[in-house]
């Protein structure tokens, strides 16, 4: 098959999930061109480099400055228009399009779909979904899946309202949900439940290599996050929790590796709490440094909330690498949280924003070393069994010939 990913950015570290699909699709014999917006490329995962990503025909052309971006839709416009010129005016349609094609983002992406025909056009995030829709309503030939992930069901929608999916709900083939939770959210926006089909992102097991946790209440404990610094993540409910258990037990070390928008404000609380020999900032770390962070660590923690502006995760990832890894984990019942992690057998799930709940769970476990061990292999058994990214793969493949019958 010939498919098309059309994705907001590329190469992006924190996306592995749409990269494991890429190079699944690849090593099945498929061809995958990447169309994305816009390049983000500060740290990228070795498998960009392993599969010559970069030298796939990526899309992210589309200047930030807007006169730039004018000026170069202006010559774009020369060279596109007698290749298609219905095409190419109709993506200029303001008054159907709006400030999809305001932005002239709509345009860039016309233009780069008018050389090639692909059977399966596979949008990530319903945002991209829309502009999947449009191209859609202007031509675009093959069938529309599209994907959401997290903050296109909860933040987008507190934003743009109930309605901004209607184009995509009409012109869409295919949804593909990460959970039975979005699932459900899916069909109260209006989405024909027979279009909507529960699959779930994955993890490569090969990667991320099984072994066992042992530790001391006299040894030093090693508690650890890996996650963008955002307020979805819940992180300074885990500093407020480590502030508690270290007045019984101060033998622990928090790390947290990433970066983000509330690093500043982290690291003042941990110096408010006293707890600078306790937590360490990693910052942005690469796929082979994270590995290595999840065998050295003994528990993993990611108290995920509702941040102030709606925004809510899906599935994250990290919690199912470090299952695979071995490690407990402690996290909350948020989101396609539950459906990841078993709580009280693969690790503990509290209630959002519940300090004293993180507090008790994380005394807990360092108070029964002995139940790391039978977590750890629960946790590594559940992640096989639903998030092998090998198996889903091999799903999605069937997911898109079936669409195509």
């Amino acid at each position: 098959m010939k498919i098309a990913f059309i994705i907001h950015s590329f190469p992006n570290i924190s996306e592995t999930f749409i990269l494991n699909q890429i190079t699944g699709l690849i090593d099945l014999g498929h061809q995958v061109k990447i169309f994305a917006l816009y390049n983000k490329s500060k740290k990228i995962h070795r498998d960009v480099y392993m599969y010559n990503l970069l030298d796939n025909p990526l899309f992210y052309k589309i200047p930030n400055n807007r006169f730039c971006r004018g000026i170069r839709a202006f010559f774009l416009f020369f060279m596109y228009f007698y290749k298609s010129p219905f095409k190419i005016m109709s993506s200029l349609n303001f008054f159907k399009y709006g400030k999809n094609s305001l932005s002239l983002i709509l345009f860039y992406l016309a233009g780069a779909f008018l050389k090639e025909r692909f059977d399966i056009v596979h949008c990530h995030f319903g945002p991209m979904g829309i502009y999947g829709a449009y191209l859609k309503d202007l031509g675009l030939k093959g069938k529309l899946v599209t994907s959401f992930y997290g903050y296109d069901l909860s933040q987008f929608i507190q934003k743009h309202g109930d309605s901004v999916y209607n184009v995509l709900f009409e012109e869409g083939d295919l949804f593909l949900q990460l959970s039975n939770n979005f699932k459900d959210k899916l069909i109260k926006l209006g989405c024909n439940k027979e279009k909507i089909i529960v699959h779930r992102i994955g993890m490569d097991m090969e990667k991320f290599n099984y072994n066992t946790k042992n530790a001391g209440v006299d040894k030093k404990i090693k508690l650890l996050t890996i996650g963008r610094l955002a307020d979805k993540k819940g992180y300074k409910y885990i500093i407020k929790a480590i502030a508690k258990v270290i007045k019984k037990y101060s033998n622990i070390e928090y790390i947290i590796a990433g970066d983000g928008p509330l690093r500043a404000e982290l690291e003042t609380l941990v110096d408010n709490l006293g707890l600078g020999k306790h937590v360490i900032f990693m910052g942005l770390i690469k796929d082979d440094e994270a590995v290595k962070l999840y065998e050295k660590s003994h528990i993993f923690i990611l108290p995920s909330i509702t941040a102030a502006d709606g925004d809510m995760e899906g599935t994250p990832v990290v919690l199912m690498e470090a299952q695979a890894c071995g490690l407990p984990v402690i996290s909350t019942y948020h989101s396609g949280i539950p459906e990841v992690v078993e709580d009280g057998k693969s690790g503990f799930l509290v209630q959002e924003k519940d300090i004293c709940a993180i507090a008790e769970k994380i005394t807990y476990l360092i108070e029964h070393p002995d139940i790391w061990i039978e977590m750890g292999k629960a946790g590594r058994e559940h992640i096989n069994k639903y998030y092998n990214i090998k198996v889903l793969n091999k799903s999605l493949v069937k997911i898109y010939e079936n669409c195509l019958k």
